[in-house]
């Protein structure tokens, strides 16, 4: 019995006429959304950052060098309007962890790019937040996992457009 359970148990109740089925697998993927968010939200905090921080050191730093990126890039990536990086990436600048500079591919533009401050920082964050993301796991067993990543895999496929997935 989880919270969900509950509530699917109250529904059956009080509309017996509804399949509420789905309910219980979107109300559990919502509640262990929650539980993971906080969970990883504790990791960045630990090391000085929020969660939104930790997503733009990170697409910097996957991107492969030089590590840099220009804005509208960082803000396809992390889904977020443009007013919205601008205020991550102050934060960022101020302490150090990015720096802004012109693209050398356009003079007229710029590109968001790592310190080695900030490369340092990301580096040593990732490696707990995957840490974290194994202690998370670690209750299921590892055909589970496996098994729960495929069909998730499967299911996420029938939202998303090719050229979602491959960023054009």
């Amino acid at each position: 019995m989880d919270s969900v359970d509950r509530l699917l148990d109250q529904w059956h109740r009080e509309r017996p006429d509804l399949d509420v089925g789905p309910m219980g697998v979107i109300g559990r993927l919502i509640r262990i959304r929650e539980h993971l968010m906080e969970a990883m939200a504790r990791v960045h905090k630990a090391h000085g950052l929020t969660p939104a921080g930790f997503d733009v050191l990170a697409t910097l730093r996957r991107a492969g060098p030089p590590h840099a990126l220009s804005p509208s890039a960082l803000v396809e990536s992390t889904l977020v309007t443009s007013g919205t990086m601008t205020h991550r990436l102050d934060r960022l600048e101020a302490a150090g962890w990015i720096e802004r500079r012109p693209n050398p591919e356009d003079g007229r533009g710029s590109v968001v790019a790592l310190t080695p401050a900030g490369f340092a920082l990301i580096d040593h964050v990732i490696a707990d937040h995957v840490a974290a993301q194994h202690r998370l796991l670690a209750a299921l067993p590892a055909p589970t996992r496996a098994r729960l990543d495929a069909d998730l895999k499967a299911w996420l496929s029938g939202f998303e457009t090719p050229q979602e997935i491959s960023g054009d």
